[in-house]
């Protein structure tokens, strides 16, 4: 079961049908124990809707949700940001927090600086190196229970991350920085380890980048990630949390203005935004 944001309120795909379920607030969502089976019974007896309801009037799917990340959780990342801060002095950082306990979790984005399915994304005037990060992310309800997933684009400078390890919050947090959707698939499940996410740049229309993995590579699962962002914080309204990214471009990558970028994840569609 699948749920988006739109104008015309929310819609849940159930089967190959759509409803719109009018009265729903998108943050109750986040303060359901069970969200997927409130959503099943919410869906009976709904108005149903055409698909034009997505086509033409897709939101972000995020309402008050902070949005959390989590670095350095596949072993590609961990070779990537080591290669960034070895000027720095700082790439042994890296390999330590791969194989430490505790992940690297760090603040993303709040709700007004989420680009959604078919909005732009931004790059930083002030950045020169500039990557998409596509990464499975999870939709974690207000008592820490991950109950969906969607798909999330962690925009990164890292140029800037790259001159100093304390330069992450500017390298990660502006304006359109972070984008999530199209929407979220409720599931009370984990995806399976073979859950395929493929990275596709275009410029001009055409290919200058792709890549793919699976989630059999992500070295620590959403849920133990969730469990330690919840282990000092509350989310009264819940909160999506990025899980890494297993796709890096080579360094001599930089994305342009004007760059589409898709990221398609088995099961849960494919966001795509365009470089502004």
């Amino acid at each position: 079961m699948m749920l988006f944001k739109t104008t015309q309120g929310l819609v849940v795909r159930h089967g190959r049908r759509l409803f719109l379920l009018p009265g729903v607030d998108w943050d109750q969502v986040f303060r359901d124990r069970h969200p997927a089976a409130a959503m099943e019974q919410r869906a009976k007896g709904a108005v149903s809707v055409s698909a034009a309801a997505l086509e033409h009037g897709l939101l972000p799917p995020i309402g008050q949700q902070e949005v959390w990340a989590a670095g350095v959780t596949y072993r590609r990342s961990r070779a990537a940001r080591m290669e960034e801060a070895a000027a720095a002095g700082s790439g042994d950082f890296y390999a330590r927090v791969y194989e430490a306990q505790r992940p690297e979790l760090f603040f993303k984005a709040t709700p007004h600086r989420v680009a959604g399915h078919g909005q732009t994304v931004r790059i930083r005037k002030d950045a020169k190196w500039n990557v998409p990060e596509p990464e499975l992310t999870v939709a974690v309800n207000a008592a820490g229970r991950v109950f969906g997933y969607t798909i999330g684009n962690d925009m990164c400078s890292r140029d800037i991350e790259s001159q100093n390890p304390l330069y992450l919050p500017q390298a990660k947090i502006y304006d359109r920085s972070c984008a999530l959707g199209p929407g979220v698939l409720l599931r009370d499940e984990p995806l399976p380890p073979t859950t395929r996410i493929r990275l596709e740049i275009r410029r001009r229309g055409s290919a200058v980048f792709s890549g793919s993995t699976t989630l059999a590579q992500l070295k620590r699962s959403p849920q133990a990630l969730a469990r330690w962002l919840w282990r000092e914080c509350s989310f009264p309204h819940g909160c999506f949390l990025m899980t890494g990214t297993g796709i890096v471009p080579p360094d001599e990558f930089t994305l342009r203005r004007g760059d589409e970028i898709r990221i398609a994840m088995d099961g849960l569609g494919m966001l795509v935004n365009t470089v502004a």
